[in-house]
């Protein structure tokens, strides 16, 4: 009897356990070795050891698209967090109308990416959006045409980012605050600290593990960014706003380049990694200690 009911749990778990184990990193494995074969259209399993990775990093549509990640990510990255802080401190204040305000700066992350996109590619559409209510209003010489500007359309896609998701950085900054001491809080007051000091001197450089947090959420979506450049930008105009999402995208279903595709995928993959496992090791490393 006693077996029994050790195994019915195993017998529970193991249907989801096989499902992730093939679905998940039996498809990871897959495309690791794609990566590494002469794949085009279709798949091929004769090895071309790193041929492919030579044609990957050779293409200049990926040193555009790995470019525009390192100048979204920093700035999705630093606004979120600015700003996400700002908001929380603001909360923190115990404000009238604290739950009305909180529920605003969180609805966007109730929405999707895809929906984010197209509002604000109807938002920044220099015909049908701001420029045109600027125009109403006789502003005739205002304009805002970074959708459509090459050198500047990957800004758009941070500030749609960015409005989705600072209100994330918010709520998690926000449950620190409240729940640091309030002895500390009183202490520093009496001995003549202001408020501004108190945040940034005490409180902020206190939430260590929440800045970790947040900056490791923050840099996986910044990595994975894909369905938010496709709706805002199409990843245009030409391929200005890529990001190595929508390249694999393209690579695959568009050009028939399989095995780019997959090269592309394992050096996501492989940023990813080096984003998420410093995080578990230190957050293991404080376990234990």
């Amino acid at each position: 009897m006693r077996d029994l009911d050790r195994l019915i749990p195993k017998l529970v778990i193991a249907p989801s356990f096989a499902a992730a184990l093939l679905f998940v990193y039996g498809f990871i494995g897959w495309t690791v070795y794609i990566s590494f074969t002469k794949s085009g259209i279709l798949p091929r399993y004769e090895l071309d050891g790193v041929g492919q990775y030579a044609r990957l990093f050779a293409n200049p549509r990926w040193d555009v698209a790995v470019s525009n990640l390192f100048v979204f990510g920093g700035l999705f990255i630093a606004l979120c967090l600015v700003i996400g802080i700002l908001l929380a401190i603001l909360i923190d204040q115990k404000i009238r109308a604290e739950g009305v305000l909180r529920t605003i700066y969180l609805y966007p992350m109730a929405v999707s990416f895809i929906v984010t996109g197209t509002a604000w590619k109807w938002i920044l559409n220099p015909g049908l959006g701001l420029d045109k209510v600027m125009h109403g209003l006789g502003w005739e010489g205002f304009s805002f045409d970074w959708l459509i500007n090459p050198e500047r359309a990957i800004y758009t896609v941070v500030i749609a980012g960015v409005w989705q998701s600072s209100g994330f950085v918010m709520a998690l900054f926000l449950a620190g605050l409240r729940s640091f001491d309030q002895e500390v809080i009183k202490a520093a007051t009496i001995d003549g600290a202001g408020m501004p000091t108190v945040y940034f001197r005490i409180i902020l450089p206190s939430l260590h593990a929440v800045f970790l947090s947040a900056v490791v959420v923050l840099a996986h979506l910044a990595v994975k960014s894909f369905d938010l450049v496709v709706a805002l930008t199409g990843g245009g105009p030409g391929y200005a706003t890529d990001m190595p999402a929508t390249f694999m995208y393209a690579m695959a279903f568009q050009r028939s380049q399989l095995g780019t595709a997959a090269a592309s995928a394992v050096m996501m993959l492989m940023t990813v990694m080096a984003i998420i496992v410093p995080y578990l090791y230190s957050e293991l490393r404080e376990r234990r200690s």
